[in-house]
């Protein structure tokens, strides 16, 4: 794990790339291998593993959660989470802005965009993100930062379905940056 982590993270480097390493179902003893390897991005999709990990892990650890998110589990993370890849609702902006306030910090996020064909998938449609970012919707929300964009693709062994809707997020996320992801 560590020899091809090692590999893999030179290459990313050298084109500005950022390793997120899952680590659900890792052992904290494989997570601090790779630590100690110089991984410091790991993602998580559950909140009590996420929180269970970081107090026993280094404090310079940037955890994602990479997994959905309840409104109630919020709190347990927006102390220190670096960015949460899943808002796929209105509502859970809002109280990951509300904890924000309360750990005075912005918090980083992307919006889920439903891309698959499975109604079990999660996400946003674009015109319901597309509200997020155009109305007045952010300016009222001065606790969270929109990074990008975030969508699941179709449990397939297809790969033409899954590069259509990836493609058709990359092309929306494409036609979005320069107005609302400049930074991105």
């Amino acid at each position: 794990m560590t020899d091809n982590y090692l590999s893999i993270s030179r290459s990313l480097r050298e084109v500005g790339v950022t390793l997120v390493a899952v680590s659900k179902t890792r052992t904290v003893e494989e997570i601090s291998k790779m630590y100690a390897a110089g991984q410091r991005d790991f993602g998580e999709n559950k909140v009590q593993e996420l929180t269970d990990k970081a107090a026993q892990l280094p404090d310079d650890i940037r955890w994602h959660l990479i997994g959905h998110l309840q409104k109630n589990k919020v709190k347990y993370i927006a102390d220190f989470v670096h960015l949460i890849h899943s808002v796929d609702s209105l509502a859970l902006l809002e109280e990951i802005n509300k904890r924000g306030a309360a750990a005075n910090r912005v918090i980083p996020c992307l919006l889920q965009i439903f891309i698959a064909s499975e109604p079990t998938k999660f996400g946003l449609s674009e015109e319901e993100a597309l509200a997020i970012l155009s109305g007045n919707t952010l300016k009222e929300l001065p606790h969270v930062r929109i990074d990008g964009l975030m969508g699941m693709a179709t449990m397939t062994e297809d790969a033409a379905v899954i590069s259509a809707e990836f493609n058709g997020l990359r092309q929306l996320f494409t036609q979005w940056k320069q107005i609302y992801f400049q930074d991105a």
